[in-house]
Order: structure tokens, then sequence, then C-alpha cells
């Protein structure tokens, strides 16, 4: 027997995987969007179609369609085979990335997990109520599983770094690890670590806010120019009183940029110059190093002593047949 489901598209739904809507579509172009879920809508009705017929149909521009189509496959929501498009269960991939396998322990270390665990699943429970209103997706479980590990923070540090994510510039995945990688590179395990860290790093953004006000930028510093004040400010240890007078020295440039302003302080901080005392003394030095080098460079060569034009030569002399003969000839 043959069992044949007979409902019209009137009736018909599409599933959506909450999945997707909590993995994959914050971060996906609106277009992009669009292309999977009518791909979605194709793949239950077995039809067949070209990227030409999804641009028509979407109203969308061909290449963007091929782009689309090109990102999800790279993000793993659909398969391509040949002229086949299979969309993959988003469900049964994440339940593969969740489980894992159940290897033997000691009973020391199954309580040390225990424990653990109990510690990861109270901060994770946390997360999830406080910035994804308790509908975090399954993957972020696994990442911040892996990002203790990795990492080595403790759990009230994780925390921290997702507060301090999400008050400037949200919780994208990436960012979140670019901050981790960051904190990671200073040691920050624990609290307290924290705490120093952030008291450097409202000294080190009030230093940057007074830098852009004495440039009177107007755009946003660029990367690679916060890592230069960084410089200064962690490695260096300069303050800004300091700073200012690297910056005082562009007044004579048209267009100062950080690379001179850097070649100014880390001169000074290669020659172990730490006080603002220090550094005008050796700025002292150095200019009267250059104008004594520039007068001796600029006095005129010594000239040899001239040699008398006027009787520098032995006189002819002339006997009386000489005259008597210069006379015959004439």
């Amino acid at each position: 027997m043959i069992f044949e489901a007979c409902k019209s598209i009137l009736y018909s739904d599409t599933l959506v995987p909450d999945i997707f809507i909590t993995e994959y579509m914050p971060s996906m172009n609106s277009d992009y969007v669009k292309v999977y879920l009518y791909c979605l809508f194709l793949s239950k009705h077995d039809k067949q179609v070209s990227a030409e017929d999804l641009s028509k149909k979407l109203e969308i521009d061909l290449n963007q369609v091929k782009n689309a189509l090109i990102y999800l496959e790279n993000v793993g929501v659909i398969v391509r085979k040949n002229d086949r498009i299979q969309m993959v269960d988003l469900k049964e991939k994440e339940i593969n990335k969740i489980y894992r396998p159940k290897t033997t322990s000691s009973p020391e270390d199954v309580s040390l997990s225990i424990e653990r665990n109990k510690k990861r699943s109270k901060i994770i429970s946390a997360i999830n109520n406080t910035f994804f209103q308790g509908v975090m997706s399954p993957s972020w479980y696994t990442d911040i599983d892996a990002w203790f590990d990795r990492y080595g923070f403790e759990e009230d540090v994780m925390y921290a770094l997702f507060q301090h994510c999400y008050d400037r510039k949200g919780l994208a995945k990436q960012y979140i690890v670019k901050v981790a990688e960051s904190w990671y590179s200073k040691n920050i395990k624990n609290s307290f670590d924290l705490d120093n860290y952030f008291m450097e790093y409202e000294k080190l953004r009030d230093i940057k806010y007074k830098i852009v006000k004495k440039l009177n930028r107007r755009g946003p510093l660029t990367e690679y120019e916060e890592d230069y004040i960084e410089t200064w400010v962690m490695e260096y240890n300069y303050d800004f009183s300091i700073i200012d007078m690297a910056l005082r020295k562009t007044t004579s440039i048209p267009n100062p940029n950080f690379e001179y302003i850097n070649k100014i302080i880390t001169t000074w901080h290669e020659n172990g110059l730490k006080t603002k005392e220090e550094i005008v003394a050796f700025e002292k030095q150095r200019k009267q190093k250059s104008t004594g080098s520039k007068s001796s460079n600029n006095q005129p060569a010594t000239q040899p002593t001239p040699v008398p034009q006027r009787g520098n030569f032995e006189q002819r002399k002339y006997e009386e047949s000489d005259f008597d003969k210069l006379y015959k000839e004439v």
C-alpha cells in the first residue's frame, strides 16, 4: 500500500530549526536568509530550480544569489553535490558536536570533574539567562566549555568576559575570542588579575581620549594606533604628561602620524628615560649636538695664501747690441 499526503500549499508549513535562528541568522546577510528559507521550502517539495530562477523569484541579483549559496555551504547549512543541494539537518549537527564518547577515569578525576562541571554549569546558566534571555544556542555551551579549558579562566572571569563584550560591541563569537585572547596574553586567570587589568584599562582609555582630543581627531583610532598607545602605557610605563611632550613635537610637521610619534617615544625608552626632566635634558643635549655639527659644517674652507702676481718673475736682461739689431730690422 502507498500512502500519499494531499495537502495544498495553502495549508502546508515550512519548519525552520531554532538552531538556525539562534546560531546562524544573527550574523547572516538578509539576502542570504531569504535564499536559505526558500531553499528549505523547495527541498520539502523536491523542486528543481537554477540560480537564475532563485534570482527572479526572490528579486535578488544573480551574483548575490551565487554568493549566498557559497556562504551557506561554507557555514555548513547546505551541501552541494553536482547539481543537487542538500539541506543539512542542523539539529543532528549540533547533537554530534555536543556528544562526547565516555572514557575511563580515576575516582579522583571524576570527583574533580563533577565539582568543576557544577561551577561551570552554574556560570553558563547565568550567562544564558543574562545575555541570551534563556534561549542560548547549544553551540555556545560547547564553545564556553572549550574556552574554559583553552584560557584557564575562573568562572567569574568568564562571566566578566561576556559582560565586557556585551557592553561594548555585542556577543559576536569572533569578538569574544579576540578579547579572551587579549586577556589570556596578559595572564588573567582570576578576579584579582582582572581587577588589576581593569585599573590599567581605565588608565589606558583615559590616555587614548586625551590623545584624540590633543590631535583633534574626528574619527576613531585604528587598531594599529591603539597598539602604539598600549605599548607606550603598558610596556614603557609612560603617563600622559610624557606622551604629551611627544605630541607637541608634531606641531612642526604638516601631517603628523602615530608612526612619527612612536619613533620619538621609543627613542626615549631605548635611552632609559623615565621622567620629564630626563627627557628635557636629553632633547637639549641632542639639540646642542645638532647645532654644533651644523655650525662646523657651515665654516668656509681655509684658502691658500695668494701668490703675488707682480714682480714674481725674473726680468730679462738686454745687451746694447740687441737694441742695435732691433733698430736695423725696423
